[in-house]
């Protein structure tokens, strides 16, 4: 899967970048490279595949950013930070992508207490 990405804002910590690639990596289901024309690369999972209990709730203002009228056509996407002690995911700025229109936001869920080091555990990593 390769399909192209337009983020309403920059995400977090890659500059001005707004355009992206999100490439699926070969042989890991739901892993993806979210690539910049400068080079700039974040590794991303499907938050649903990965970590089945999170379900980050975005407000109307945050979905009306990316178009976003249903659910069912918002795909949400973690930032993976591999180390040497295993893999943790940021659960708390999800980048919440609009399937229909290729519209992306990474969005800081404030009312919401999820951490931003959650360490993968083995069970979730073997679901790919």
């Amino acid at each position: 899967m390769s399909a192209p990405i337009t983020f309403v804002t920059p995400p977090l910590g890659l500059g001005d970048a707004r355009e992206f690639t999100l490439r699926g990596i070969d042989g890991a289901d739901g892993l993806f490279a979210l690539e910049a024309a400068d080079g700039a690369r974040l590794f991303v999972l499907d938050a649903a595949r990965y970590v089945p209990e999170y379900s980050p709730e975005i407000n109307d203002a945050q979905a009306g950013l990316i178009g976003l009228e249903r659910a069912e056509d918002g795909l949400a996407l973690v930032v993976a930070n591999p180390a040497e002690g295993g893999t943790t995911v940021n659960l708390l700025a999800p980048i919440v992508l609009n399937l229909t229109n290729g519209l992306a936001a990474q969005v800081i869920l404030d009312d919401q207490d999820q951490p931003l080091q959650h360490r993968l555990t083995t069970t979730q990593r073997a679901a790919s």
